[in-house]
This record gives structure tokens, sequence and C-alpha cells, in this order.
């Protein structure tokens, strides 16, 4: 199946979903990222209040690990959000196994902390191609899909949902790669809703507070607790332990967000229908908006 097929086989299955209880009953979501972490604490979720869930992730066989622990509405599959064509593999691939896309959450994300004098080129264009050209062309693909969906039901809402950070609401000293991304992708965000909605696509951001028992900040060679104390992001760390006290201290709620909250959010977004371009907080009240 290519890409023109895909399309028009969603628009025929548009009015056929399967029967399931829960809020998002019968609707079908994609979580790129979903393997571990946020994404599958997102789709697990989604899963449990009726939706089928594509986990998409660069590691196949985790994300097949992941999607099989969940039930018989999910499945795994491969992509690199950094490349057009694997994120167009990705979507066909949901339409064949699935029939559509209803809901694509925009989950996976990379992070690499550093001084201007410590960051190369190159890591900063890794992240940039991950966080926010890989952004692009999840919406970019997943789009396609549902305007066709729309031909077909011109009722219907249909909902893109970005996973950024509270990064992308205030800068992150010797973060900035990151952050940069972040701040680029709600651009993104309030421009793919300002071209979606004629075809009742809804574009949302959720910026989560820190995840510190995943795989982004826990990670003992690579998390980002790791990072910031060799950076020297905190002043006078000295152990990892030093640099987790200091951020938890920094929300008035003392704990870090879980994909559950993050999940009550992705809910709001798809039940709304009076809300696109929008970036939620889900922080504790460490970022609080103007």
């Amino acid at each position: 199946m290519n890409l023109a097929e895909a399309k028009e086989y969603a628009k025929k299955n548009v009015h056929v979903r399967p029967s399931v209880p829960g809020r998002l009953g019968g609707k079908i979501a994609v979580v790129t990222g979903g393997a571990q972490g946020f994404g599958y604490g997102i789709a697990e979720e989604l899963y449990r209040e009726g939706a089928s869930v594509v986990l998409a992730d660069i590691n196949e066989e985790l994300a097949r690990e992941s999607a099989a622990t969940l039930g018989e509405r999910a499945v795994g599959i491969k992509v690199d959000v950094g490349s057009p064509e694997s994120v167009e593999e990705l979507v066909i691939r949901t339409v064949e196994k699935f029939g559509g896309i209803d809901v694509f959450v925009a989950n996976a994300g990379v992070a690499k902390a550093g001084s201007l004098e410590e960051l190369t080129p190159a890591q900063f264009d890794f992240v940039t191609k991950v966080n926010y050209h890989g952004y692009f062309n999840c919406v970019k693909s997943a789009s396609d899909i549902m305007k066709a969906q729309h031909e077909a039901d011109p009722d219907a809402w249909y909902d893109i949902i970005q996973v950024n950070s509270k990064s992308g609401l205030v800068g992150s000293k010797n973060n900035f790669a990151y952050a940069g991304s972040k701040f680029g992708g709600i651009g993104l965000t309030q421009s793919f809703a300002l071209e979606l909605v004629d075809y009742q696509i809804k574009v949302n951001a959720i910026c989560p507070g820190n995840f510190y028992d995943g795989p982004l900040w826990s990670d003992p060679e690579k998390g980002l607790f790791v990072q910031y104390l060799n950076a020297g992001k905190v002043p006078g760390a000295k152990t990892v332990e030093d640099v987790k006290n200091f951020y938890l201290s920094k929300s008035p709620i003392r704990r870090g967000c879980t994909p559950v909250d993050v999940a009550k959010a992705v809910f709001y977004c798809v039940e709304q229908t009076y809300e696109t371009g929008q970036a939620i907080p889900v922080s504790g009240g460490q970022t609080m908006l103007n």
C-alpha cells in the first residue's frame, strides 16, 4: 500500500471503528516514542480508555514487546521520526492495520545538555532533527490521512498532539538545543492549528514537567540527571541526588510529572472541540502562564 492507497482506504473505513467502551472507545491512536517512558505510559492510558494504539518507536523490538503487554488492540511499529520516509511508512502501516488515524501523539524526543563551549554542531543538529523536524514530519503525514477522512466524514474531529515540555515555555540554561527545539515546536503547533482547522483537525501541545522516573531523566549513563550534573547546570551539586532534589524543590506540588498526568491533558485535547493551537502546561505549578 502506498500513501494514495492508504488515504482511499482510510476514507472507506472512516465510519468503521470497533465498539469498545471508554472515553476514546473505537478511536485509532499513534504514539511516537511509545515503547517506554512517557510514550508508553500515555499509550497505556489511551488503550485503557478504548483506543486501538500504535506504539511507534525507533526500537522496534521494544515497541512490539510493549504493545504485547497492552493487548490485541495494540501494535508496535518501527519509526525514525527524523526520516520523512519512515514516518510516511508508519502512517501507511497504521491504516493497513486499523483502518485510519484519529489521534496522533508526537511524543518522540531527545535531549542533549551542554554549554555553548561543549555542545557540538552535530549534537545540536541531532536534537533539532528529532524534536523539530520530526514533529513536522509527523504532522505532514498524519494530516494527509486525517484530511482524507474529513472528506468522507466532514463532521468528525481529529487530533494531533505534540508532547512538548515546560522547556518550550521558558529557557533552560545549558540545555538550549532542547529548549530551542521545543520553543520551535510551539510555533509549529500554532501555525499547523491555523492551517488544519478547516479539515477539523485540532493541533495542540502539552508541556509536561519533569518525568523523573523515565529514561530521559534517570538513565544512569545518558539521563538528564547525569547530563546536568556534568554540565554544571545546578550550582553546588555534587551528586545525581543533589540534582534531583534541586528540581523537586522547583514544583509547588513537589513531585515529578507522570504519564497519567499527561494522558489527562491528552484526553482534554481530544474531548473538547473548542480549543486548538494551545500549549498546555502540566508542570505541577513549576511553569505558570502569564
